[in-house]
């Protein structure tokens, strides 16, 4: 590998690492924090191939905006962040799959903040000589392993090793260490708890037919009588986040849907709440608290509010979020000691259904809850807590969540 390339038409790694990229790149997507999606992969995809053959012209905002949402050449990059907006996500996959033990000593393929050209590094402790593509610098250096005898290279790879899995041990006790603080900050109370912990849902609407196919001929359909129950898919991610929350830590916990829950229900331990406007005890509940849901009459504006006299206010259009799938959506976090019951409420509630995916991924996400807890404690560790999130919603997908205010008490 030359260690300057000269030419920006020319690839920027040789024929060794570019295999390897590739094939990390066709890992990374395979996993479950790429494959549910069709952005991110075609994102990712592109801007590594374009580094990889050395055409980082092509990585640009506007660039990116029409070659892979297929926006039009003259589209404002201003108002329309789609693709600031997509890099943020894939930045935050990318953390979460090298966060997994399984992925610490792969080849990393990482977006730098405020770049869209990728870069590629061998972890301190994997068994190939570390080599870093600067890409965006149109350099590319390399460990100069070569020019030591191959015995000297064996005992200094061997070393590394040694230093590198030490130093990798170290940084998973620092990063067990740093991330139970902002976990245990909002989730102590409740895993605590020695109550069972109730997940009470939105029930969306009830199927009086159900629609069953025949084993022996699958594309047969009959229709039976049946009474089910619907949770829209947004809700669903939520919820199954805070299960996997509470049985990582053993927690015993039921689910109910919002319709079949009573106040004898929430008496009996904490409750997380999830859902707004399908879910009447999250209205019930967060009616008091200083932001709340509120609407028009038709219900053609949603919004949450407040209640001090600020006249703020965080709307969804419903006209606009049906007719292009494109707005920003708001959603309210909280966690209180009920008043009616004596305990513990956890509230996850979008005012559409991308804020409420939003939330369930704010209040499980480190990061989130490392700024989280640095509110908390500037507020004086307070036990009550709300915050009001805005996320944007581009093609039906949410993006990043923002803190919009918070009160504690």
């Amino acid at each position: 590998m030359r260690d300057t390339v000269e030419d920006s038409n020319q690839s920027l790694v040789d024929g060794a690492l570019r295999e390897a990229v590739r094939d990390q790149l066709d890992r990374m997507l395979a996993s479950p924090y790429f494959s549910h999606s069709k952005r991110f992969p075609n994102f990712l995809r592109f801007v590594v191939n374009h580094t990889l053959d050395g055409t980082v012209d092509n990585i640009k905002e506007r660039t990116l905006g029409i070659e892979i949402f297929g926006r039009d050449a003259s589209y404002d990059t201003a108002s329309d962040p789609i693709v600031r907006v997509t890099a943020a996500e894939i930045r935050k996959r990318t953390a979460q799959y090298y966060q997994d033990p399984e992925h610490r000593e792969e080849l990393r393929i990482t977006l730098a903040s405020g770049s869209y050209v990728p870069q590629f590094q061998w972890p301190a402790n994997a068994a190939e000589p570390g080599s870093l593509v600067l890409a965006e610098a149109g350099t590319s250096q390399v460990a100069p392993h070569s020019a030591v005898p191959s015995r000297s290279r064996h005992w200094l790879l061997l070393a590394g090793i040694a230093v590198g899995s030490i130093a990798a041990l170290v940084g998973v006790l620092w990063w067990q260490q740093v991330q139970r603080g902002p976990f245990e900050a909002f989730w102590g109370p409740v895993l605590n708890s020695p109550k069972p912990v109730l997940l009470c849902i939105a029930d969306q609407m009830e199927y009086s037919v159900i629609a069953l196919r025949d084993a022996s001929a699958p594309e047969r359909q009959v229709e039976l009588k049946d009474n089910l129950t619907a949770v829209v898919i947004d809700d669903l991610n939520a919820t199954v986040k805070v299960a996997g929350i509470l049985q990582s830590h053993d927690r015993q916990y039921s689910l109910k849907g919002e319709g079949a829950t009573n106040l004898d229900d929430l008496r009996h331990g904490p409750t997380v709440f999830v859902g707004a406007f399908d879910n009447a005890w999250t209205l019930r509940l967060t009616n008091s608290l200083r932001y709340h849901f509120a609407n028009d009459a038709d219900m053609t504006h949603l919004w949450i509010v407040d209640s001090t006299g600020s006249n703020q206010r965080w709307v969804i259009d419903r006209g606009v979020q049906m007719a292009t799938n494109n707005y920003r959506d708001y959603a309210i976090v909280a966690r209180f000691t009920d008043t009616n019951t004596g305990n513990l409420a956890v509230i996850l509630a979008g005012v559409g259904r991308g804020g409420t995916r939003v939330a369930g991924e704010f209040l499980t996400d480190p990061a989130d809850l490392a700024e989280l807890q640095r509110l908390a404690k500037a507020a004086g560790d307070k036990k009550n807590m709300e915050i009001v999130l805005s996320t944007q919603i581009i093609d039906g997908q949410p993006g990043t969540p923002k803190i919009e205010a918070s009160h504690f008490w």
